[in-house]
């Protein structure tokens, strides 16, 4: 008897145990996503404290481009004020559309081009927008590492009895189709 109620009370402990241990994963996996995500917040902060820069030096060469000025301070604004996601997503696809109509504008007027701080602008986005792509690559990286942990048993289990703290999340996609071909290299 004595020998019985040793071994439930150790089979009670280690399931206690891997309750535990299985919650402090899903809780660590995420807040690596919410890091994650908080790491794209950073570089879209500086891609966008970027945007007016550059706006205004290609102002001062084609200020008669104004459909363009405001759709990329259209699409900033959105970004900025972006909520979920999603909404993150929809913004960024704007942005980069807006964008290279703005780089396209520039290519009509070569001393634009050699302007050094257009140049140095042009530049220091280029370096933000890889940093954003990985940032990008991490976060849903961590996404399918919580995802996969969240809905693998018995931790889907512990998931489920705690739904509102381990909610799915969201991929960050591209939704423009035409972001997804490769660019075509013409000479």
């Amino acid at each position: 008897m004595v020998w019985a109620l040793i071994i439930i009370g150790v089979l009670i402990f280690l399931i206690i145990v891997s309750i535990i241990a299985i919650y402090n994963k899903l809780v660590r996996d995420r807040n690596r996503v919410d890091n994650a995500w908080h790491q794209i917040d950073v570089q879209l902060k500086r891609r966008y404290d970027l945007i007016p820069n550059l706006v205004e030096t290609v102002k001062g060469y084609a200020s008669h481009e104004k459909e363009v000025f405001e759709k990329v301070t259209q699409a900033r604004n959105m970004g900025i004020n972006a909520q979920t996601v999603k909404e993150q997503a929809q913004a960024e696809n704007m942005i980069t559309g807006a964008l290279k109509s703005l780089f396209a504008v520039a290519e009509a007027y070569p001393d634009l081009k050699a302007n050094q701080n257009f140049l140095m602008l042009q530049e220091e986005l280029s370096g933000t927008e890889s940093k954003i792509a990985f940032a990008r690559q991490f976060y849903n990286d961590s996404v399918m590492t919580y995802d996969t942990n969240r809905q693998r048993f018995p931790a889907n289990i512990i998931a489920g009895m705690f739904s509102n703290t381990f909610k799915p999340r969201d991929y960050f996609e591209i939704e423009v189709a035409a972001e997804r071909e490769a660019p075509k290299v013409q000479f």
